[in-house]
């Protein structure tokens, strides 16, 4: 295992003063572990979890040529060019029930959405473009080509082809896919244990009287709704006091059973708590100040004992988990929690890595900025009078206003190197629908 300092030296432009965003994210994807343990689940069981193994089709899927609407199978040899085809109709083909005969050239049959093609037929004209007369069927020319309607054996997954990767955050189309291969049960990584507490004297728990000079703790609530996202498994510790012992037992009882530990408060320098030399004498853990708004303080690293072969271990002094030391601020914590954590803790989780995706908006106002650091505003999107995307900030961006991230519906994201940003220019905007 490599140390933090080792991790920081291939870590290029490193400075725990002035860490680019890019750079904290590089240092973090080369820290976190990955879990290695592996489940079987009830296919319904598996929605979100992450694949541990490629799912590979044992037959293809459909398993024969089969018709794409109802209609009528026909030879796309036997249509006339620039005249109208007139075919005898010899039977029906019903999906689960294929047809059991012959069909001859100059022969079609009637046939529904999902039956097997008979050998021969390639193309299925659609029975409103038909006109009957008895036994036969007219098919009017330039209405189809040979071919049509058709969906062939395999197209969907040809045997041997990987139907589903490993790494993948499974999704309900994804289940339909795995229930079209018989697969009842699906190996999937344990899930990510996941501890989190805020500290603070100043913080009183939902349902404790507010005393003078204090607030009600929100930071757990917004951290259990991301963390609730990603289908981890969660241990709230609650509000820990800044005091040496109980911070000591929290940051040990947390190492002790979960592989990521999330705090809120005391990194920020200057502090006057204890919360910075706990994690220092429990751990490896580096302070940042990162080149970012909001949320510039961060602590990063490991606390518990020597991590065992596997990456896990059962008691304290058997066990590291990895340590996330977010701000204290309502807004950092949310910002730096997508910026960084997110990401983090999927890969731990064994999820294949995929961007956030982003859309481009014009701003409706001018947004002052100036290089050097990664900024997260507030936005409101809305479409433009064009039907292009439009972005408006939802005023006030302090640290401290959550109603801000309420409001909003998504974060403008200006880049380390962007300068201010002029009214009608286009911005990268995070969407929180889907994310938050």
């Amino acid at each position: 295992m490599k140390s933090l300092q080792a991790i920081a030296a291939e870590v290029s432009g490193y400075d725990p003063n002035a860490l680019p965003v890019a750079q904290a994210q590089e240092f973090i994807g080369r820290l976190v572990p990955r879990v290695t343990a592996v489940e079987m689940l009830p296919l319904r069981s598996a929605l979100g979890r992450v694949l541990a193994r490629d799912l590979v089709s044992a037959f293809n899927v459909p398993a024969h040529d089969n018709s794409a609407m109802d209609g009528y199978a026909l030879r796309g040899s036997d249509l006339a060019a620039g005249a109208p085809t007139r075919l005898v109709a010899v039977g029906t083909g019903l999906a689960g029930q294929p047809f059991g005969g012959e069909v001859a050239a100059g022969q079609c049959l009637r046939i529904t959405t999902g039956a097997v093609m008979p050998a021969g037929l390639d193309t299925v004209v659609p029975q409103e473009f038909v006109r009957i007369e008895g036994d036969a069927v007219i098919v009017p020319p330039g209405i189809l080509r040979p071919g049509d309607n058709r969906r062939l054996a395999g197209e969907d997954l040809a045997v041997g082809e990987p139907a589903l990767q490993a790494g993948r955050v499974l999704r309900p189309a994804d289940l339909g896919m795995i229930a079209s291969l018989g697969v009842a049960e699906v190996p999937v990584f344990r899930r990510l244990r996941v501890a989190f507490f805020s500290t603070g004297d100043e913080l009183r728990s939902i349902g404790e009287p507010l005393d003078e000079g204090c607030v009600y703790d929100s930071n757990r609530y917004t951290l259990w709704g991301m963390l609730a996202r990603l289908g981890v498994e969660l241990l709230d510790l609650g509000v820990v006091r800044d005091d040496p012992a109980a911070l000591e037992a929290a940051f040990r009882e947390a190492a002790a059973c979960a592989d990521a530990v999330i705090t809120s408060g005391g990194v920020s320098v200057g502090e006057a708590d204890h919360t910075k030399k706990i994690m220092a004498e429990l751990g490896e853990v580096l302070f940042w100040r990162i080149a970012m708004r909001p949320g510039r303080p961060m602590a990063i690293g490991r606390i518990g004992g020597v991590a065992t072969a596997d990456g896990r271990g059962g008691a304290d002094g058997g066990h590291q988990a990895i340590l996330f030391g977010l701000p204290g601020n309502p807004v950092a914590v949310m910002v730096t929690f997508y910026a960084f954590v997110r990401d983090a803790l999927l890969a731990m989780s064994g999820a294949t890595a995929e961007p956030l995706p982003m859309l481009r908006a014009a701003s409706t106002a001018a947004i002052r900025k100036k290089p050097g650091r990664t900024e997260y505003q507030r936005g409101i999107v809305t479409r433009a009078a064009d039907g292009g995307w439009q972005v408006a900030i939802t005023g006030s961006q302090g640290s401290g206003i959550l109603r801000s991230m309420s409001v909003a519906n998504g974060l403008v994201v200006l880049g380390h190197a962007q300068g201010s940003v002029a009214a009608g220019e286009q911005v990268d905007v995070l969407p929180f629908d889907g994310l938050v």
